[in-house]
């Protein structure tokens, strides 16, 4: 298993909504074309409504790199930066996990 947290900083309302719309986009190709992307989560943050993190998990590695090779995923990676102020990825390493395939 490979998993990731993700959480980013939007500019402003407007960014928000464009972002959010970017996302859902985004999360279309990916329940369609990737089996081993497992979860896919995005979320608001209650105290910061211009953030956003994701929770990602992915069978193995192999199955996040072909997720970022997706057109679907280029799409997302190449415009985020006209929404987002600031952003921070953190790589996960699984130790006890509950409702996700071992």
């Amino acid at each position: 298993m490979f998993a990731l947290v993700v959480r980013l900083d939007l500019l402003d309302a407007e960014a928000a909504a464009g972002f959010d719309r970017l996302v859902e986009e985004t999360a279309r190709g990916i329940r369609e074309l990737e089996p081993g992307t497992l979860v896919y989560a995005t979320h608001t943050v209650a105290e910061a409504p211009l953030s956003r993190v994701f929770y990602e998990v992915y069978r193995d590695r192999d199955a996040f790199d072909e997720h970022e090779r997706q057109p679907h995923t280029r799409r997302f990676l190449d415009q985020r930066s006209n929404y987002v102020a600031d952003l921070r990825v953190e790589f996960l390493t699984p130790t006890t996990v509950e409702g996700l395939p071992a």
